[in-house]
C-alpha cells in the first residue's frame, strides 16, 4: 500500500514537472517570435483602415445622418480615438480577445443608444424611487479580506486592457503583451499621419500665399 501511494506521488510530480517545462518552452517560443505588430505588413493595413475609418468620422461630422442627429454625438477628438480603437480591432482581426471586446463594446453602445431612443420616458415616482435607492446605497458588508499586491495589480492590469478583466494571470499577461504591441503600432502609424498631414496643408498655404501675392 505505501509502495503504491509512493509511486503515484512520484508520477503526479512528473507530471507536474512536465507541465512547468512545456508552459517555459511555450513562453520562452513566444518571447523569441517577433510580434506580428512590428512587421511592416500589419503597419500597412492598420494605417489603411485608420484612413478609412477617420473618413468615415470625417463624412459622419460635415454630414450627419438621421440617426446621429437623434442621438448626440461624442466630441471629435473622442470619435477621432474611437475609430483609430476600431481599427486596430479590425486589423487585429478578432484573434484577441482585447480586439473582440472593442468591436463588441462598439455595438453595445449602439443597442443601448437605440433602446435609450426607444424607451418612454419614467414617470416622476419611479425616478424619485431610483433615486433614494441609489443614495441609500448599499448595505455596509463586512471587513473584505486584504487582496495579495499580485492580485491587485493583475486586477488594474485586468481593467486596462479590454475584455481582459476576468482572465487568468498567464492569459492577461499574453494578452496585455499583444495589447501593448499593437498600441504601440497605432502610435507609430498615427504619428506618421499627423507628419505627412501637416506637411500637406503646410505646402497648399505656402502655395496658396505665393498665389495671392502681386507680382
Amino acid at each position: 500500500m505505501a509502495s503504491t501511494s509512493s509511486s503515484t506521488a512520484v508520477e503526479e510530480r512528473e507530471r507536474k514537472r512536465k507541465r512547468t517545462a512545456a508552459g517555459e518552452s511555450t513562453a520562452a517560443a513566444a518571447e523569441a517570435q517577433p510580434s506580428k505588430w512590428r512587421t511592416r505588413r500589419e503597419h500597412e493595413i492598420y494605417s489603411s483602415k485608420l484612413l478609412e475609418a477617420l473618413r468615415l468620422v470625417r463624412a459622419g461630422s460635415s454630414s450627419p445622418s438621421a440617426a446621429a442627429a437623434a442621438a448626440p454625438a461624442p466630441p471629435r477628438s473622442r470619435a477621432v480615438r474611437e475609430a483609430a480603437d476600431r481599427a486596430l480591432a479590425v486589423a487585429a482581426r478578432g484573434r484577441t480577445r482585447w480586439s473582440r471586446a472593442i468591436l463588441a463594446s462598439r455595438r453595445r453602445r449602439l443597442q443601448a443608444a437605440h433602446r435609450a431612443r426607444l424607451r418612454a420616458p419614467t414617470s416622476p415616482s419611479s425616478r424619485h424611487a431610483t433615486a433614494t435607492a441609489a443614495a441609500a446605497g448599499p448595505s455596509a458588508p463586512g471587513k473584505a479580506p486584504k487582496t495579495p499586491p499580485l492580485a491587485r495589480k493583475a486586477n488594474v492590469l485586468g481593467r486596462l486592457v479590454p475584455g481582459c478583466r476576468k482572465l487568468p494571470f498567464p492569459a492577461l499577461l499574453a494578452e496585455a503583451s499583444d495589447y501593448i504591441a499593437a498600441l504601440e503600432m497605432q502610435v507609430r502609424a498615427m504619428t506618421a499621419l499627423a507628419e505627412v498631414l501637416s506637411t500637406v496643408s503646410a505646402s497648399s498655404s505656402n502655395s496658396g500665399g505665393s498665389s495671392s501675392s502681386p507680382p
